[in-house]
C-alpha cells in the first residue's frame, strides 16, 4: 500500500470497519506516517499518537471539540488526552481490527487541519 500525502487523505471519508480487514503492517504504518507531522507509533504499533502543548486548558478544549466534529463526521472516534492542564494528544486505532487502518491516517491528516491555540 502506497503512502499518501495529507493532501489525498484530507479528500476522502472513513469508511465503516467492521472488522474482517488486515490492520497496517508496522512498514506501512510508517511509511505512512512519513505523510503526516509529528504522529508517532505508539501501544506495539497497534495506534498512532501526536501530542501538542496549548495556550491554555480553554484552548485544549476547543480544539478537542474541533477533533470530536471532524470525528462525528466521519464516524472514527479518536481517545482524546489532556495532562497539566496544557498538554493535549490525540490517539488514533480502529478498534474493529485492533490496530491501524486507513481511517486512522485519514482523521489524523484531517485533524492536523484544524486550528490550534499554540503556546
Amino acid at each position: 500500500m502506497a503512502a499518501q500525502s495529507p493532501h489525498d487523505l484530507r479528500q476522502k471519508k472513513c469508511l465503516p470497519c467492521e472488522g474482517g480487514v488486515a490492520p497496517y503492517s508496522n512498514d506501512e504504518a510508517r511509511a505512512q506516517l512519513k505523510q503526516l507531522e509529528g504522529w508517532r507509533l505508539v501501544h506495539s504499533g497497534e495506534r498512532i499518537r501526536k501530542e501538542w502543548t496549548v495556550k491554555n486548558f480553554m484552548a485544549g478544549l476547543k480544539f478537542f471539540n474541533e477533533c470530536a466534529r471532524v470525528a462525528e463526521e466521519d464516524g472514527h472516534h479518536p481517545d482524546l488526552h489532556i495532562e497539566g492542564y496544557r498538554n493535549v494528544a490525540v490517539e488514533l486505532w480502529t478498534h474493529a481490527i485492533g490496530g491501524l487502518s486507513e481511517n486512522d491516517f485519514i482523521l489524523a491528516a484531517k485533524i492536523d487541519a484544524l486550528p490550534i491555540d499554540l503556546k
